[in-house]
């Protein structure tokens, strides 16, 4: 392999837990609640499943389906999507739910995994050109420049920019495109079978890591470094 391909969410970073989520949307609202409230409210959030980047809800609203669907086509429906599920939940104030999607795109929010920035970074001393392609609907790109892992990435090829979302192999091919990358010579890393793996149509191979805390997975990508030339 001569080129590599990364997921963001569950792959490079892991995005906050729902307590710290809901406390950091807070902190910087003007909003006060009782710690009781603030730990009923974490509870409903984490048991809706509305943390954008933290998993799939158990359910989803009858009137969301289709929009969850195609949810990270646009800005609009990533926006819609997870602030309807995330308003099967009461909370105390209902301006938070649309402060809480703000929160998620904080760069705040999101860790990278303890080896992201070694891979990376022997990848960029080898010469490998990356790129990360990712089914979202905003801009990740500051969260990279915050936690210093741009530098390392050649190409950000992000569904919501281009209207399709993984498995649809035309994101990866117009990865692979713009790194000048053969894909059949190109990795793709995420945790994802279904979307990640969309890639094999393109004949790319594929290496699949686990969606864990950032503590529990200190070392799923170093392999990827056995991976490629």
């Amino acid at each position: 392999m001569t080129a590599v391909l990364f997921d963001f969410s569950g792959t490079l970073f892991r995005v906050e837990s729902t307590d710290s989520w809901l406390r950091g949307t807070l902190a910087a609202s003007a909003i006060r609640l009782a710690e009781a409230e603030v730990t009923a409210a974490a509870r409903a959030l984490e048991a809706a499943g509305a943390l954008p980047g933290g998993g799939d809800p158990a359910r989803v609203p009858a009137e969301l389906a289709d929009a969850w669907q195609i949810r990270d086509q646009s800005a609009e429906l990533h926006r819609a999507a997870y602030t309807g599920v995330s308003r099967q939940v009461t909370l105390p104030d209902p301006t938070l739910h649309d402060a809480l999607y703000d929160r998620h795109m904080n760069p705040d929010a999101w860790a990278p995994y303890p080896d992201a920035v070694e891979v990376l970074r022997t990848l960029r001393e080898r010469g490998i050109p990356v790129g990360v392609v990712s089914n979202i609907g905003w801009d990740l790109r500051p969260v990279f420049r915050a936690h210093g892992l741009d530098p390392y990435i050649d190409v950000y090829v992000l569904s919501y920019e281009h209207g399709i979302q993984k498995p649809d192999p035309r994101l990866f091919a117009t990865a692979c495109e713009a790194l000048g990358a053969d894909p059949r010579r190109t990795l793709m890393v995420g945790d994802d079978r279904r979307a990640d793996g969309g890639a094999t149509a393109l004949g790319c191979g594929v290496h699949f890591v686990d969606h864990l805390p950032v503590t529990d997975r200190p070392d799923g990508l170093r392999p990827v470094l056995d991976l490629v030339s």
